[in-house]
């Protein structure tokens, strides 16, 4: 299948009857499965979207389990878009965005599109952790791969996308909350949206004079959207949600403050110096395509501490959004507090890093 022969599928799952969902969407692109021989499995992994696994079970191999190259033809994942987050995301250029790094070899192919999600490739392996995101044997799979990622031609190019997504979340967020208890919460830990733009304004000033070079960025690597497998001693990055053009380090930046975890957040798990200066010179040797000064290596981890203050920010606002829109049983505002207060904490500290020219 080639990506115009993409099925777009005039059907809207319900969010909360996924399964029922995804059943209407195999009979359109595996009508050889027999519904009786299907089994679903649903990830509860995400704060985002709703994801089902649908294993065809006529494959004695397909099974949900990590590391079976051999089931990935009769798997099929279906993802469900988030209450609202159609104001967040660009669904139209996520999916360029698949079938664009599909091609590379950076994505997994897309099946079909629905009104509301998309179906698309299962991806055998496991999601990092905060332990494995560490391991030698992991990391610089990481860092390659994202430096392959950012080499990266769409034929288009464009502006650092941080700036206009940061303005775009800040008009999102509402004047009042409709559930009053968390206004009440919000309005206890967060400044006015008038505020919370001054101080972004101000740290995208600084945050510009690094000179950071502008290529296609994942933008949102979290734990969870990296596929290790650990027989063929790769990974893969999923969920292209918010991918485009951005400032390199960025992606980097984030991606560091992601070792944090989700669940059980602790900011103690961001790496230290000597990690990060190992990572990004791996990074730099893929992205140049040899080998790097110390100069190179010590800028670049300037540029992304600071970098990362501006990540922070960014989902700290988001999950405000979020708290106001999403039907997931997760405490968004919570999440939102420790983004930002991570973010008061280090301003200071990362800001007042140098290097030499």
């Amino acid at each position: 299948m080639t990506d115009d022969e993409v099925p777009r599928l005039e059907l809207t799952v319900d969010e909360h009857d996924v399964v029922r969902g995804a059943t209407e969407v195999l009979k359109v692109i595996r009508p050889h499965w027999l519904s009786d021989s299907v089994r679903f499995k649903l990830f509860t992994d995400g704060i985002t979207n709703k994801l089902v696994g649908c294993f065809n079970q006529n494959n004695n191999n397909a099974n949900c389990d990590a590391g079976d190259d051999s089931a990935s033809a009769d798997v099929v994942l279906v993802r469900v878009y988030g209450n609202k987050t159609d104001l967040l995301i660009d669904r139209k250029k996520e999916t360029e965005n698949i079938r664009l790094l599909h091609r590379y070899g950076y994505a997994p192919a897309l099946y079909a599109t629905f009104r509301n999600g998309l179906a698309y490739e299962f991806v055998p392996g496991v999601t990092l952790t905060p332990d494995t995101v560490r391991d030698g044997r992991t990391w610089p799979l990481v860092a390659r791969r994202m430096a392959q990622m950012h080499k990266v031609e769409d034929g288009v190019g464009g502006e650092p996308m941080l700036r206009g997504k940061m303005d775009q979340f800040l008009k999102l967020l509402p004047a009042v909350f409709s559930d009053a208890a968390k206004h009440a919460r919000i309005s206890a830990i967060f400044p006015s949206a008038a505020e919370l733009r001054r101080d972004f304004d101000d740290l995208y000033g600084k945050l510009q004079q690094l000179g950071s070079p502008t290529v296609f960025c994942h933008n949102d690597l979290l734990l969870g959207n990296v596929i290790y497998n650990a027989d063929r001693g790769q990974v893969t990055f999923i969920d292209y949600e918010y991918a485009c053009f951005n400032h390199q380090a960025f992606d980097i930046g984030n991606h560091f403050t992601e070792f944090a975890g989700i669940d059980e957040i602790d900011y103690g798990r961001y790496p230290e110096r000597e990690f990060q200066l190992r990572w990004l010179r791996v990074y730099l040797e893929e992205f140049t395509g040899g080998p790097c000064s110390d100069s190179d290596v010590e800028r670049l981890y300037v540029q992304v501490n600071q970098f990362a203050l501006s990540a922070h920010f960014l989902w700290a606002i988001w999950a405000l959004i979020q708290a106001e829109h999403s039907t997931i049983d997760f405490d968004f505002i919570q999440f939102g507090q420790n983004r930002y207060e991570e973010y008061r904490r280090r301003r200071d500290e990362f800001l007042a890093l140098t290097y030499k020219n």
